[in-house]
């Protein structure tokens, strides 16, 4: 696959060097972003032009950003955000000078994401992260530090510690917004945004609710094929897109994720993809994160795989959560060995299906 990717944290808050990226074989594209720059701010010409030439010197290509967070101001339709439209717009400006193809986004309140372990052992030693729904029985402040104390001391995308220190706060912000409220907060940012999208070619992939239901009453609008139908026809263009996280929407059992698929990139509706694999642990949909393969988990990648091949899929694509082995110690489901192996599987699906 030509736009195979890599997620890095950037080399002040990733173990992982882009030289060790640079070694994985098939592996083209670095997927970062620029995690000192408060949410809601401008993101400078210059950090994006040190991050470009910092990839492009070690012999890769920073095509793809996730991701560009919105403020909760947007996400909430306060009064306040329209000075927060003006500065996503002139930040997708400055991203796309520098070459940027693909934003990947969330409309996720307060969450990017949960799980309720991030250091659940498997059998063969290694460890995961893992959602039990009986881990929701705390409240958020707990949860909070049981994610924040098991993160090996490594800042979390989506759980920055200054913003979750006012998270009663955040849950005010929240309180009432219904899903159809928020999907009317989602349609008024698409179409502030979409216009400029269209001007720079720069493609916006909002990335599904992690896991996709309900968690402490907050709003979803992004948790099955229906969802995104509504998120599909907020903006008629090919640049309001999404980022198919065969994980995440594949948390929830019902959800046919090669059929999704084949809908949605043969609209061209799907820029980016996040492959990776799950395994339910029980009937009520508790799971646990594991190794790419098939055989390991409860998704079909080969399935998956064939999909995108059959649909004519060129965009980029990127392994995504799995096992700390080998000893690692490093940002949980970040870790290079299990994601580099899981980039030698997918490719290694995608050259059998192509001969």
């Amino acid at each position: 696959m030509e736009k195979m990717g890599f997620r890095w944290f950037g080399e002040k808050d990733d173990p992982i060097t882009l030289s060790q990226i640079r070694q994985i074989p098939g592996t083209t594209q670095v997927v970062g972003a620029l995690y000192d720059v408060p949410v809601g701010d401008v993101w400078p010409r210059e950090k994006i032009k040190n991050l470009k030439n910092q990839v492009e010197d070690a012999g890769l290509k920073l095509e793809v950003i996730e991701s560009v967070n919105i403020h909760d101001d947007i996400k909430a339709g306060k009064d306040g955000r329209d000075k927060y439209f003006e500065n996503y717009q002139q930040t997708i400006r400055n991203l796309a000078s520098f070459g940027i193809k693909v934003i990947c986004y969330n409309f996720m309140p307060i969450f990017d994401w949960m799980r309720t372990d991030l250091k659940y052992q498997l059998a063969d030693g290694s460890n995961v992260m893992r959602f039990q729904s009986a881990g929701l029985e705390k409240s958020p402040e707990q949860i909070i530090d049981d994610v924040q104390n098991g993160s090996n001391g490594y800042s979390l995308p989506g759980w920055e510690p200054e913003r979750l220190t006012t998270v009663k706060g955040l849950f005010k912000e929240y309180a009432g917004i219904s899903d159809n409220q928020l999907r009317d907060n989602l349609q008024y940012f698409l179409q502030a945004i979409i216009p400029v999208c269209e001007e720079c070619d720069v493609k916006m992939a909002i990335h599904p609710d992690d896991p996709p239901r309900p968690l402490f009453g907050l709003p979803r609008i992004y948790k099955n094929i229906d969802d995104m139908r509504q998120i599909e026809a907020m903006v008629d263009s090919p640049y309001n897109g999404f980022t198919i996280c065969t994980g995440s929407l594949g948390e929830n059992p019902s959800n046919d994720i090669p059929a999704i698929i084949r809908e949605f990139v043969s609209r061209n509706r799907v820029p980016f993809v996040h492959a990776r694999n799950i395994k339910f642990d029980n009937e009520q949909g508790d799971f646990h994160e594991t190794a790419h393969l098939s055989d390991e988990g409860s998704l079909d990648m080969y399935e998956i795989m064939k999909a995108l091949h059959d649909t004519h899929f060129d965009g980029y694509i990127r392994p995504d959560h799995g096992r700390n082995i080998w000893g690692e110690t490093g940002r949980p489901g970040y870790g290079l060995y299990d994601r580099a192996l899981g980039i030698a599987y997918l490719n290694g699906l995608w050259e059998a299906l192509e001969k």
